[in-house]
């Protein structure tokens, strides 16, 4: 059988087609071309976190126990002394009858966070209702975690570790709002009263508890730290 070829005015449109259909071919990105020694993967992989340490897994079950809500945070530094290592993020406490909320508070180390669950339970809650007639809704705060100084220092303060609480004020159930600012010295007998009680409650249960009496930089809060100190004023 006899081979036709095609005629030369035909063949030539085809010939002047191939350069423009190699370059077209050399744009194309093959799979099997994105596979190669070269490639970049679509997702770098990152060291998976440590696990906890016995005594932050020891602490956290206690502060469950507690009937605390709160969720653990990853750990992290900021450099300069400040961190925000073995902390979580407390969202609310469960007293005897009730459960009170925390606002303002970030992330808290959680040996300070379980002192702080007894203390609303069994020194704020307890107080309120026997001194003032009603329990507790809310403890409002200052916050946990500030990268500073003590002020008038040029040592880290317990906050620049999440290590600390600054407790500005308690809210109760039948609405009436207590104050350090305002009723520390202000206040009714019974408010006075209230807040010294739950003053000297946080010193059996912190190393530093520092109120209005201390300086005039605490003068609107309570400033309670798990640090071993056994300091009260």
């Amino acid at each position: 059988m006899k081979s036709r070829l095609l005629p030369p005015r035909r063949l030539r449109p085809l010939l002047l087609a191939l350069p423009l259909i190699a370059v077209l071919n050399g744009c194309i990105d093959r799979p099997e071309h994105s596979r190669g020694r070269g490639a970049r993967p679509s997702a770098q992989s990152r060291p998976a976190a440590p696990p906890p340490s016995r005594e932050l897994r020891q602490c956290m079950a206690t502060l469950g126990a507690q009937n605390a809500v709160f969720t653990p945070v990853t750990d992290r530094y900021y450099g300069n002394g400040c961190s925000t290592l073995g902390t979580v993020k407390l969202s609310a406490l469960n007293t005897d009858s009730a459960t009170v909320s925390v606002t303002n508070l970030g992330p808290v180390t959680c040996t300070t966070a379980t002192p702080f669950a007894a203390w609303a339970r069994y020194g704020v809650d307890r107080a309120a209702q026997q001194i003032l007639g009603s329990r507790i809704l809310s403890i409002e705060t200052y916050g946990s975690y500030n990268c500073r100084n003590v002020a008038g220092t040029a040592r880290r303060s317990g906050h620049a570790t999440a290590n600390a609480i600054d407790v500005s004020g308690f809210v109760l159930a039948d609405g009436r709002r207590i104050s350090v600012l305002d009723d520390w010295s202000n206040g009714t007998p019974a408010e006075r009263r209230f807040l010294r009680v739950v003053h000297d409650s946080a010193c059996k249960r912190f190393g530093t508890t520092l109120g209005p009496d201390y300086n005039e930089a605490h003068r609107n809060h309570f400033h309670l730290e798990a640090d071993g100190a056994k300091f009260c004023r």
